[in-house]
């Protein structure tokens, strides 16, 4: 698998390109729409062909570059069903998207948000927002909860062996993946804490709304562009 993990320093955000060698048939995680020509330029410089777009949930902090994506290469957008109405192919718990000979195992991890996905392929977990590094996703809009993240993270990702690898969708401290052994034992949000207390933590924190939540949100619901598009 060829595997590379991008940057948006604006938002903190983590695009993370995936393709399988043989088809050279790509996929990017979660694209920021202003660095889509950055994404297209590297897609072709490694000869690859881009046929998918993953979201890991509805962004509040930056806007999708999937629709873009979508209406210059053809690629088909994969997200949850409970979230974005605009994409192509809406996924829940255990389905699978193939790309060439590469399959991506789909997780549903909700609490950050209700639509909230993960991502699985080859020993690396895409986490999106659910689980980051040292850290989760906040809950406290888009249908978020607490418990349900908690519930997410532990019966869902900290099942997982613990060398698998973790990306996450954000890092605010300089720190481009961990893995679920790494997390379960020094994640301070949930390491030694019981459910009921990340629960209280979770609620107790006072956090000002992200910067681009009104813009956002509803541009991601329509993949990013100015109207949503219908599904193909």
């Amino acid at each position: 698998m060829l595997f590379r993990q991008l940057f948006d320093a604006e938002t903190s955000t983590y695009t993370y390109l995936l393709a399988d060698e043989a088809t050279r048939e790509a996929a990017l995680i979660d694209p920021v729409l202003e660095q889509v020509e950055r994404d297209l330029r590297l897609v072709e410089e490694l000869g690859l062909k881009l046929t998918r777009v993953l979201e890991t949930h509805v962004h509040a902090d930056h806007v999708t570059g999937a629709g873009v994506l979508r209406e210059r290469t053809g690629a088909t957008v994969v997200a949850s069903a409970r979230g974005a109405p605009c994409v192509s192919r809406k996924v829940g718990h255990g389905d699978v998207v193939r790309l060439g000979g590469l399959e991506l195992h789909v997780l549903e991890t909700p609490g950050h948000t209700d639509d909230s996905l993960s991502y699985l392929c080859e020993g690396r977990l895409f986490t999106g927002d659910a689980l980051l590094i040292r850290g989760t996703g906040r809950t406290d809009f888009q249908n978020g909860d607490a418990g349900q993240l908690h519930d997410s993270i532990t019966r869902h990702l900290f099942t997982l062996p613990e060398e698998t690898a973790v990306y996450p969708g954000h890092d605010y401290a300089g720190h481009a993946m961990s893995t679920i052994g790494e997390e379960k034992r020094h994640n301070p949000r949930l390491a030694r804490r019981t459910r009921e207390s990340f629960i209280a933590f979770m609620k107790g924190r006072q956090l000002p709304p992200p910067k681009k939540l009104d813009v956002a949100v509803p541009a991601n619901r329509a993949c990013g562009l100015g109207k949503p598009l219908l599904q193909t």
